[in-house]
């Protein structure tokens, strides 16, 4: 292994593989302490003890510290120009606001040159990046219109390969009086312009965006034109977006805050993913979604910042950690897998959120001897290095 580079000395590794565990976590992330890994190019070649680390010409001293697989954010809306401020601020202070909400950003958004909106997707990513995210989801639907979501998603795709068509975000304000005028737009000729730079489809399945009828048509043109589904489901109030994502296979129901008991058995015993934004029950002071439910029932949870500028415009996903820990019933190994592994599921990837032969390199060095920390120290910037495809980015 001459070509290929091992970080040593890592006090607790998160592999997420429980065949590599060595039994000191009872929970399925696969802990091994006094771990070692390998990597050769861009994929992890070894894991293991440090002890048993095979020789190589290049070396990376962890100092005892904690190594986890980089954070998989598996939602997020970052392609926007602008900030909704004003709206927060009236919010967190009780008044009332009425400036459009969403229709704020789609406004500055279609006024925003390409660069304007390309540099805002590099800055997002790169903070994320430094607060140890690898692999990040984001999504159009502030453009509303073919040739704004188009360049939407054209833009995405330069910095990201999981990009979702979000057409279906809310009911455009130029269709406001003709909403059956938008979803054939959605499903038609928005839809053709968008397919060729997307990999998802997604729907805001909810009262006053788009009910159950109109996120299945949207959903099935999108699988007609080989596009993968995935929706908003479930944030507001109760609805038909969790069933319709099982009956559908969409790889994730991403919110599930207000689930019924045959909502929970359906994610339990499908392969959707139910994906919990705690971000945007901060932001809102909302009622935070219950994971331990979820998880209790055998479904399989991932977390995500939901990144965007109207109700979670955060791209932490070690404060969404904590959140879940403290909020949502969560255990620290259980949020950690949720964040990384989880996130991997809801993308329906195997080669990133672990830690293990044949894995891509993506890792995050803490600067703690534990991944519990990520919840026990909540705030504290405990990321230190971050590889991406085997590469240092920090």
């Amino acid at each position: 292994m001459t070509t290929a580079t091992a970080i040593t000395n890592i006090a607790s590794l998160v592999t997420n593989d429980p065949s590599l565990g060595d039994g000191s976590s009872p929970s399925n992330i696969g802990l091994i302490q006094d771990a070692a890994v390998v990597i050769d190019g861009d994929r992890i070649v070894w894991v293991g003890e440090s002890s048993k680390a095979p020789a190589t010409d290049n070396a990376f001293d962890a100092g005892g510290r904690a190594v986890i697989p980089g954070f998989v954010d598996s939602h997020s809306h970052l392609v926007f120009a602008g900030d909704r401020t004003a709206e927060f601020n009236a919010r967190m202070s009780g008044q009332s606001y009425s400036a459009g909400g969403i229709r704020t950003t789609v406004a500055a958004t279609r006024a925003a040159t390409d660069e304007q909106l390309s540099a805002n997707v590099a800055k997002y990513l790169h903070e994320a990046l430094r607060q140890g995210t690898t692999t990040l989801e984001t999504k159009s639907g502030y453009g509303l219109t073919v040739e704004d979501e188009a360049r939407a998603l054209r833009i995405a795709a330069t910095h990201t390969d999981e990009v979702t068509y979000l057409g279906a975000h809310i009911v455009s304000p130029d269709f406001a009086d003709d909403p059956a005028a938008y979803v054939a737009l959605v499903t038609g000729e928005m839809l053709d312009a968008c397919a060729p730079h997307a990999r998802w489809i997604d729907v805001f399945c909810e009262k006053g965006a788009f009910d159950g009828d109109q996120a299945r048509a949207i959903l099935t043109a999108g699988r007609a034109k080989g596009l993968l589904p995935r929706i908003h489901a479930n944030q507001l109030s109760y609805g038909p977006g969790v069933q319709l994502a099982v009956e559908l296979d969409a790889a994730s129901a991403d919110h599930c805050t207000h689930l019924t008991d045959a909502d929970v058995e359906a994610l339990a015993q499908g392969d959707t993913v139910a994906t919990l934004l705690p971000g945007a029950e901060f932001s809102t002071r909302a009622e935070w979604p219950d994971a331990r439910r979820l998880i209790d029932a055998g479904a399989t949870v991932a977390l995500s910042t939901d990144c965007n500028p109207g109700s979670s415009f955060t791209s932490s996903m070690p404060f969404c950690i904590a959140l879940a820990v403290r909020d949502m019933g969560m255990t620290p190994d259980e949020a950690i897998w949720s964040a990384t592994a989880g996130g991997a599921a809801a993308l329906r990837r195997s080669d990133i959120g672990v830690v293990r032969e044949g894995a891509r390199a993506d890792l995050t060095l803490l600067d703690a001897p534990s991944h519990v920390h990520l919840a026990y120290r909540p705030g504290v910037p405990l990321v230190s290095q971050v590889w991406r495809s085997g590469r240092p980015q920090l």
